[in-house]
């Protein structure tokens, strides 16, 4: 599911909100670095500024999503796209992966400007990431059919490491982090919520971190080499400024 087998051609055929967002990333990195644009002005424009946007600034909530601080960062972070993103779009289809995107976003920058400082400045992918994460963390709690026991494992193991690393890593944006998960989650439950399911799957989850210690043991070494490679890319996509 978060391997990708496609070549270059193919996947932007299959997934093309992913690969309009990544070609968006690279573009606008573009803009910054090469000095026959107006590399500053760019930058000015489309980070998000929370004073700049009080004074009516308004897309300023959106464009930093696309924006990013170097090419480390940028990189990274469309990496992290790359590996969670297009499954996701295959399974909701291109329009609604793009409101999830973006509106996980867009709730991850709004938190930002009411719970930062006015001066504050923040770009970066990152809450959005994040807010896919949420949105997985749904489905397994509300639609288990639609994802793998494996799979739900990989990705509640990258989000509890994503949010440990959030507190620990220096000039991360918390609240974006924190608030982009939570409008993914919540834009993924709203439309399914029950107590039921939601009373179900904590008691699994629970039951499924207490058996991890036994369980590696039976895994493939390649496998769980190749599964910390990635996490370990994704980390760096996630909390690299």
């Amino acid at each position: 599911m978060f391997t990708r087998t496609e070549n270059f051609k193919e996947f932007i055929r299959f997934y093309p909100i992913v690969s309009t967002i990544i070609a968006i990333h690279f573009a606008l990195y573009l803009f910054t670095v090469l000095p026959f644009f107006p590399n500053y002005w760019f930058f000015a424009t489309f980070s998000g500024v929370n004073l700049y946007i009080m004074e009516g600034e308004i897309w300023r909530l959106i464009t930093p999503i696309f924006m990013h601080s170097g090419f480390a960062h940028v990189l990274f972070n469309s990496f992290s796209l790359v590996l969670f993103g297009p499954a996701l779009e295959q399974m909701l289809g291109r329009g609604k992966f793009l409101f999830v995107y973006l509106g996980a976003g867009i709730i991850a920058n709004i938190a930002t400007l009411l719970l930062e400082p006015l001066p504050y400045i923040h770009v970066g992918s990152s809450g959005a990431i994040f807010g896919l994460f949420g949105y997985y963390i749904s489905i397994i709690i509300f639609r288990k059919n639609m994802l793998s026991q494996q799979n739900s494992q990989i990705i509640l193991t990258l989000c509890g490491l994503g949010l440990v690393m959030t507190f620990l890593q220096p000039n991360i944006n918390i609240t974006a982090h924190l608030f982009g998960l939570l409008g993914g989650f919540l834009l993924g439950a709203v439309p399914y919520y029950n107590t039921k399911d939601l009373s179900s799957s904590v008691s699994g989850t629970t039951s499924w971190a207490s058996s991890q210690r036994k369980n590696i043991s039976f895994q493939s070494p390649l496998k769980i080499i190749i599964w910390a490679v990635i996490l370990i890319l994704v980390l760096l996509g996630l909390f690299f400024r």
